[in-house]
């Protein structure tokens, strides 16, 4: 996990939470709270362009209710950034605006591989679930 997604104290206070896979195409999301320290699918979001995922990410906050969202940010394996490590900060960002959550990014390197290794039929749902867990195995 980067510096920039560790908790703050204010994070234990925090019980429920929204963690999206972004992507251009398709968003992952899982739910999960601390009680559980566990993370359950929910439909991956099918929309195209900032304001089609937008309009979705807000009906699932509606429906949630969380208290904080969590965001993967992918990455080279040698940690370097690329364009969708840019993109993912970029939504993490828009979210923040949007929505006046506190927003998480984690560090998301492998999350889809290991979502696939594990048979996972919605590979984006599976490595939103994978990312919200590591989220919430770092919590005191």
């Amino acid at each position: 996990m980067s510096l920039a997604a560790m908790p703050s104290p204010q994070a234990t206070r925090l019980q429920t939470f929204l963690a999206f896979d972004f992507g251009l195409k398709r968003t992952g999301v899982a739910t999960g709270n601390v009680l559980t320290r566990t993370a359950s699918p929910q439909a991956t979001i099918s929309a195209e362009g900032s304001d089609a995922r937008l309009k979705a990410v807000e009906a699932r906050i509606k429906e949630w209710q969380p208290d904080a969202l969590v965001v993967g940010v992918p990455f080279h394996p040698d940690g370097a950034s690329h364009d969708n490590t840019l993109r993912a900060q970029k939504f993490a960002r828009q979210l923040r605006g949007r929505f006046g959550l506190q927003v998480f990014e984690v560090d998301e390197r492998y999350s889809t591989t290991e979502a696939l290794a594990g048979g996972a039929l919605d590979a984006d749902a599976a490595s939103a679930c994978i990312i919200l867990e590591q989220f919430l195995r770092s919590l005191p």
